[in-house]
């Protein structure tokens, strides 16, 4: 006691019990004398009722005001003796001889280095309170350590004459009952401190082989290939050890020290935006994180940042080839389980998976996986890949438990790691195979500087008001067959945009990624400081005046200090009143200019109506934003719907005259543009660029259908001419966009020009269309300049 420090929580603990008339008996989940000894200190500093004294129970005799629900049998790992335990007999057994008795049990616990957080010592992380059994002889190095940072939690008093009333039947089996009761509630006072009890991975895998549809799955696999049900077994047993998780906490609480340090090394800071949203959502419900995927640290980042907020790490999917020797097993350990690429030829595998999923989400385990799939090399967001979503609704259904919500999380890097490796892929280089070597390889990083990191939390997508839009019913439809119906396909594809839509809602504007914006519409990615700082005050206006969402956040710099932080980064390089792009980093702006692109998407693209037109209708404007609209919201995953867009094309165009990059006329039916030779001319122009090369893309895909015919051409064909096109443009004309020859954005237009009608596949599976494609052309040519339109057709011709 010379050396235990301890704390008393709650508060109000001993306005609680004063409140009691009935005597009082403490109940500890384990009996440890060491626990005991602080619980009977705290007590009497406090003027509580004392453990140590003996409770009067009349003829019964007295019996001492603390008994232990379990006791542990062993020197450093110890099994629990869980029968039950003899002075809870005692106490029922008065009970029961004295109607008029009743005693108030109050489950009480002692947590040692329960604030792992706060520690600067690793040996003490080491030995900090988790859910592993202890024995005396770790109890005593626990207390040698952390006994300076101990906390003695007091819970609620329970009657036990209620508890008797509610668990009638012999004494012994009413205090099985009770003591399991007590267990449970001793259980979750645990968990809000340290998280749910995660077990050892065996135990997990054992409940998963367990269930009844891995023990079908065995028996249609026995049949299937002839083999013995141990062997069928021994398969099964396979894949879930290849799946399954060891999370430790004890490694959990080494590694938020050794993270802490690693930060501060690579990064200037880790922003944590919005971190009040855990807070709304955690109380009763099962969170899935979902973010974005931009560089294999957002793993560590994303449960560092919930860990330092005082949340239990999340378990994450990742893929099977961060499986590697030695770094797999300390992921594991962190809460990482494998998933393979394909669930193709293996049923198993996937009943096995899903189980295996239903089980950590019972638990209470909050989830992480990344709903694109892989790291995006181009910046944007990828189309979403919707199976774990659909796995995710699909326990849910079977068994609804606790309510689902899906947190999308937007990472915003001024600098990511893998950047070289990504403009190499997109180069054609082939993907280079992850390898413990290639993790050491890359540790020379360290040496090196990548400015700070966002990491935003999105608008909640609450699972139950998303299925109750969908089928008021499903509540009623959970059966196997009805898990599969057309409502629930739907409900997953609103999920996965719901989400997407979410994470770019809470995009995060750094000074790298305005530099990008402003720096790569020019034609050698070089400017005059004051044009540079006049563009980059211009769009912090449009992001502050006519705000994205509320999520969004923007850099507090001003454009002068944005300048100055973009040559301390080592982006800028200064010459002759001139600042450029520095060349070896311009190639990787692309990818940060990506990342925010949504966010000025329609000024942009009304900037692109006056490219080539110095005067047009209000009407003229919003047939072309119309018309244009869906193809961008899809492949940037716009927030707003179809019929907002009238209403925001009017906001945006007062917002664009307020910066004098537009005038209108009188009655407001039409707008111009500055005169040709004006500093905001050039503005105008410069805004436009980002737009301009997607709508140049667009063109170049409807030219060369155009240009093939119609029932002429497969989609697949298509794609890859104008995968092969778009990179001849790229060599010709100079200017650096990955994304612009990236297939799978073509993939996506001619999916959404098929989904809309604009296009359909004859009865030989090749592309046909109508006039609509040729209105949808004609309205492009309206806004790229005769210029550019040339030299799309001289390409597509050649």
């Amino acid at each position: 006691m010379l050396w235990v420090r301890h704390a008393l929580g709650p508060e109000d603990a001993a306005a609680r019990l004063a409140r009691n008339p009935r005597p009082v008996c403490y109940v500890l989940e384990q009996h440890h004398a060491s626990d005991f000894a602080v619980l009977q200190r705290a007590c009497a500093r406090a003027r509580l009722p004392r453990p140590s004294r003996q409770v009067d129970l009349g003829d019964s005799g007295r019996q001492r005001a603390c008994f232990a629900l379990t006791r542990s049998v062993g020197v450093w790992r110890s099994r629990l003796d869980r029968r039950a335990p003899p002075a809870l007999l005692t106490l029922l057994r008065a009970l029961a001889d004295q109607p008029e008795l009743d005693i108030a049990l109050v489950p009480a616990a002692v947590y040692w280095g329960r604030a792992p957080q706060k520690e600067r010592s690793w040996l003490r992380l080491i030995f900090s309170e988790d859910w592993a059994l202890v024995g005396s002889l770790q109890r005593f190095f626990t207390v040698l350590i952390n006994g300076r940072n101990t906390l003695v939690q007091i819970g609620e008093p329970i009657s036990l004459r209620a508890l008797v009333a509610s668990n009638a039947g012999k004494p012994a089996l009413a205090a099985r009952r009770i003591a399991r009761g007590l267990r449970l509630e001793l259980a979750k006072q645990r968990s809000a401190h340290l998280g749910p009890d995660l077990s050892h991975r065996r135990v997990i895998v054992q409940e998963v082989l367990n269930t009844h549809r891995v023990r079908a799955a065995v028996a249609s696999e026995r049949r299937e290939r002839g083999i013995s049900r141990r062997a069928a077994l021994h398969i099964a047993r396979q894949h879930a050890d290849e799946i399954a998780a060891n999370y430790s906490h004890a490694f959990v609480n080494v590694m938020a020290r050794l993270f802490t340090r690693l930060w501060n090394r690579l990064y200037d800071g880790v922003e944590f935006g919005h971190a009040a949203t855990l807070r709304e959502v955690a109380p009763g419900n099962e969170i899935v994180f979902v973010p974005c995927h931009r560089s294999h640290m957002d793993y560590m980042l994303l449960s560092y940042a919930i860990y330092m907020q005082g949340f239990a790490v999340p378990h994450i999917a990742a893929g099977i080839n961060l499986n590697l020797p030695i770094i797999g097993r300390f992921l594991r350990k962190g809460g990482a389980f494998f998933i393979r690429r394909s669930f193709r030829g293996s049923s198993m595998y996937t009943v096995v998976f899903m189980q295996y999923l239903a089980a950590i989400m019972a638990r209470g385990h909050s989830i992480e996986y990344f709903i694109e799939g892989g790291r995006s090399r181009t910046g944007r967001l990828l189309q979403p890949r919707t199976g774990m979503v659909s796995m995710t609704i699909r326990s849910f259904l079977r068994e609804p438990t606790r309510p689902i919500v899906f947190v999308p999380v937007y990472f915003g890097y001024e600098r990511v790691m893998e950047a070289a490796s990504y403009v190499g892929e997109l180069s054609g280089q082939p993907k280079k195979k992850e390898s413990t070597l290639g993790v050491l390889r890359s540790l020379r990083l360290l040496r090196e500087k990548f400015g700070r990191v966002h990491v935003n939390l999105g608008e909640p997508v609450h699972l139950t008001a998303l299925l109750d839009r969908q089928e008021p019913e499903w509540r009623h439809l959970v059966a196997e067959e009805q898990v599969r119906a057309s409502w629930l396909n739907r409900s997953v594809d609103e999920a996965a945009l719901a989400i997407m839509r979410n994470i770019n809602a809470a995009a995060a504007v750094t000074p790298i990624n305005l530099l990008a914006l402003v720096l790569l519409a020019t034609p050698r990615h070089v400017m005059l400081e004051a044009d540079l700082r006049q563009q980059l005050e211009l769009y912090l206006q449009l992001l502050r005046s006519v705000p994205y969402g509320p999520r969004v956040t923007v850099t507090s710099l001003s454009a002068t200090q944005i300048i100055a932080y973009g040559e301390s980064m080592q982006v800028l390089v200064r010459g002759d009143n001139l600042l450029r792009l520095e060349a070896t980093r311009a190639p990787f702006m692309a990818y940060y200019r990506n990342n925010v692109l949504h966010l000025l998407a329609l000024p942009s693209l009304l900037a692109c109506c006056f490219f080539s037109n110095t005067t047009l209708r209000t009407e003229d404007i919003q047939r072309l934003a119309w018309r244009i609209y869906p193809y961008i919201s899809a492949e940037l995953f716009l927030c707003w719907e179809e019929n907002e867009v009238p209403g925001l094309v009017l906001d945006m165009l007062r917002a664009l005259a307020q910066c004098g990059l537009l005038e209108a006329s009188a009655d407001g039916a039409t707008w111009r543009r500055p005169a040709p030779a004006s500093a905001q001319a050039m503005q105008l122009s410069l805004l436009a660029q980002p737009m301009i090369q997607t709508i140049e893309r667009y063109y170049l895909a409807i030219a060369l259908l155009i240009r093939a015919g119609s029932g002429t051409i497969t989609q697949s064909h298509l794609e890859e001419r104008c995968k092969t096109m778009a990179q001849r443009m790229v060599t010709l004309y100079g200017f650096y966009s990955p994304e612009f020859f990236d297939r799978t954005l073509f993939e996506g237009f001619i999916d959404l020009l098929r989904a809309r009608g604009v296009l359909r596949l004859d009865g030989e599976g090749k592309l046909a269309f109508d006039d609509v494609l040729m209105r949808i052309a004609s309205d492009a040519q309206l806004v790229l300049s005769e210029a550019l339109r040339h030299s799309i057709l001289q390409i597509t011709h050649g």
